[in-house]
């Protein structure tokens, strides 16, 4: 019983090794400089090794998208949840994680992935990531679809990332863009229960 204790502490060891050394290497280099060679020789396993853990880079790739799901939701986690506040709070975590974490928030949102998302099989730190930023949502949601309405602020999160990181929006404006999604984000939905 010891012995199987100990391998499985092992194997796991291994599994979170290869996993740190692709994100470090795909922060450091991109995405195209992680390969299965490379993770042998940094590691210091055979590449067998590795395929006993993972099929090859893109499962690799979704075990660091995990992570950074479970990161992303204690960062919004980490944001006081008070009313009004919540959302801008929500909102700035979730543009300072996709800076502070590229090659991850690649993993997340933009490379191709087995992962799936709003489905029976979601995996749970991707559903917990959503359910932090719907809590936010939920604030100002008044009686709209939360669900719905955390998808179109997530989108647009993602959109403001997107296209900075693309060097489409101009430089200096991201505290304004910010408070300009959420404060129309809030009035809206405060409108459309005023005219109910």
């Amino acid at each position: 019983m010891a012995s199987e204790n100990r391998r499985e502490r092992e194997r796991t060891a291994r599994r979170t090794l290869i996993i740190t050394t692709a994100r470090r290497i795909a922060e450091a280099e991109g995405w195209d400089a992680v390969t299965t060679r490379r993770l042998s020789a940094e590691i210091e396993y055979s590449q067998p090794v590795l395929y006993k853990h993972f099929t090859g880079m893109e499962q690799i790739a979704d075990a660091v998208a995990i992570d950074g799901f479970r990161e992303l939701a204690e960062a919004i986690r980490a944001t006081p949840a008070v009313t009004g506040d919540a959302l801008s709070r929500a909102a700035q975590a979730y543009l300072d994680f996709a800076r502070a974490h590229p090659a991850v928030y690649d993993a997340m949102f933009t490379r191709a992935t087995a992962l799936h998302f709003a489905a029976e099989d979601t995996p749970p730190d991707l559903k917990s990531a959503f359910a932090e930023l719907r809590q936010a949502v939920g604030l100002v949601a008044g009686d709209q679809d939360t669900d719905a309405l955390t998808e179109v602020f997530w989108a647009a999160l993602h959109g403001l990332v997107a296209l900075s990181r693309a060097g489409r929006l101009r430089p200096g404006h991201e505290a304004q863009r910010l408070r300009l999604l959420v404060e129309q984000f809030s009035r809206e939905q405060s409108s459309r229960a005023v005219d109910r």
